[in-house]
């Protein structure tokens, strides 16, 4: 049966389904905003704390490889240079807490300092990495102290880290210079392996319990908070990335 325009039944109908749109708009915008309050409530319960990570040191000696060892549990080449930073998540328990971690990998060429440079400021943990098949490289770590000195906050943990541990015979750096340039800065000291997987998880879970640590010990230090949000897209400055190449 065709009803006409002009007919009673026909304006009931019309405004039967009227009302059910508008019931059908306000369902779906309860669902909606329902669901985005409960993803945001999840999201929030799945860490306890959360921390900014640095990885510093010279083009070649393998930061990006370490971040990707971590996060991803790859290991990928040819090398890749990082252009700018770019920068991973993970989260991990330390001493019975959930811990994000987000982690900054920064270009090692001097024409990108600039831009690095404004990342140390909200760094709570800084690694400094050399190749241990790079005597280059172990030198130039007390440069990227001094930068640390310089540009991050007073109590920002400091770790060591002597990469490419695999490539015993090409070895330039012994593990006893890497301990004592370590020891005369109060570092932490670790020697890992992106390419086997060394010692990647206990170097990131050591300097997240340091990073714990000194945050307990002096909560109104100038240490970034760790309850600020993490942010992407900080400073302001375009952000580029790199792929999980070394």
């Amino acid at each position: 049966m065709v009803m006409s325009e002009a007919s009673p039944n026909y304006r009931k109908y019309e405004r039967i389904q009227h009302l059910n749109t508008r019931t059908h708009i306000h369902v779906d915008e309860q669902f909606g905003r329902r669901f985005v309050r409960n993803l945001l409530h999840a999201m929030a319960k799945q860490y306890d704390v959360l921390f900014r990570l640095l990885l510093l040191g010279d083009s070649g000696v393998g930061k990006t490889c370490l971040l990707c060892r971590l996060t991803d549990n790859e290991f990928l080449s040819p090398h890749i240079s990082t252009i700018g930073v770019d920068f991973k998540m993970k989260t991990i328990e330390v001493n019975g807490l959930k811990v994000r971690i987000q982690i900054w990998d920064t270009a090692g060429q001097e024409r990108y300092q600039t831009i690095t440079k404004q990342y140390y400021r909200r760094a709570q943990g800084i690694f400094l990495v050399y190749d241990i098949t790079s005597y280059v490289s172990f030198q130039h770590i007390m440069k990227w102290i001094s930068d640390v000195d310089e540009y991050a906050p007073r109590i920002v943990q400091k770790f060591l880290v002597g990469n490419k541990r695999d490539e015993e015979l090409q070895r330039q750096v012994t593990t006893e210079q890497g301990n004592k340039l370590a020891q005369s800065y109060g570092m932490d000291f670790l020697e890992t392996s992106a390419f086997t997987n060394y010692n990647i998880s206990e170097a990131f879970t050591r300097m997240t319990e340091l990073v714990l640590e000194a945050s307990r010990k002096e909560p109104d230090s100038d240490l970034p908070s760790s309850n600020d949000e993490l942010n992407d897209t900080e400073p302001d400055q375009e952000q580029q990335y790199s792929t999980c190449s070394c």
